[in-house]
């Protein structure tokens, strides 16, 4: 190898060194093009969010477009007075009820689905794929077959029945395949133990298993919460004729004409950016309390 090495042409070795050579600023020319490339995507991705939330910040002159006229509050005073706007309040408070809803029990059937699934049983493969078949399915054939379903059934849609129905079919999946991952890190060892010093089986689950696993329960919330508030597909032909918030943010678009439909983006991006943080705050102060508990056991 060395011999055949030698006889190369000296030419070889600077045009190698040339190609892969970093520019004068110590990294090469490539990094510069991709750098680029990733900030134009960010801007095309955050840009028209940044420009709503600044627009929504506008006094009573305010339009819809720039330049941007006076800085006031007006539009979110606007927001909740209903003289302009739809029924933005109590849309809301059917939003949050409906993800506080739908996330209780996103928790508690992923947890007994991770529960079940932690053996294996005769026709576990087939019942997992029936759970997450949902997902396949386009959200919005699946809220319109939700729908009809309930008028063949005589029974009036509802945020809090069909529409429930529609999103769970959504979140139950998502929250099923997250419990998984955190089960399959759970160690027995520690249930075993439980059982060893005389637990029972409900004593081990809430003991053990609910404090180990809290930050994936955690996680699970924090998706069905997530993908229930902003659901628009499958709440459209299941929400009846009380609207959730996507919904009013959508018939909004149709017919109001002013800084105040911007000022409702606002608000709905800073409740998500809220509940995220709530929620990643909540797993931080587990795992602080969970690694203050170990070094006073040592």
């Amino acid at each position: 190898m060395s011999a055949v090495l030698a006889d190369m042409p000296e030419t070889i070795a600077p045009a190698t060194s040339k190609a892969i050579a970093p520019s004068k600023g110590g990294r090469p020319w490539t990094f510069y093009v991709l750098a680029t490339l990733f900030a134009a995507y960010v801007l095309a991705l955050y840009g028209p969010m940044f420009c709503i939330y600044i627009l929504s910040f506008q006094d009573i002159r305010g339009g819809l477009v720039f330049p941007m006229k006076g800085q006031s509050l007006h539009w979110f005073v606007d927001l909740f007075t209903q003289v302009r706007t739809g029924d933005v309040k109590g849309s809301f408070d059917r939003s949050i009820k409906l993800a506080a809803i739908v996330t209780v029990i996103t928790v508690v059937v992923s947890f007994l689905a991770g529960l079940g699934f932690r053996r294996r049983f005769r026709g576990d493969t087939v019942v997992f794929y029936v759970m997450i078949g949902s997902l396949v399915a386009p959200g919005l054939v699946l809220g319109l077959g939700t729908g009809l379903l309930f008028q063949a059934l005589g029974l009036n849609a509802s945020w809090y029945t069909s529409a429930l129905g529609a999103q769970l079919s959504w979140t139950l999946p998502f929250g099923v395949l997250v419990m998984f991952a955190v089960m399959s890190r759970f160690n027995h060892v520690w249930e075993e133990a439980a059982y060893d010093l005389g637990a029972s089986r409900w004593q081990s689950i809430r003991l053990v298993m609910i404090p180990v696993l809290a930050p994936g329960l955690v996680a699970v919330a924090l998706f069905g919460f997530t993908l229930s508030y902003d659901e628009f597909a499958r709440s459209l032909q299941t929400a009846g004729s009380l609207n959730t918030l996507p919904l009013e943010i959508w018939s909004m678009t149709l017919n109001v004409t002013s800084p105040s439909l911007y000022a409702l983006g606002t608000v709905t991006t800073i409740v998500s950016f809220l509940v995220i943080g709530a929620s990643l705050g909540t797993i931080v102060l587990i795992q602080k309390k969970r690694g203050s508990r170990t070094k006073g056991q040592e």
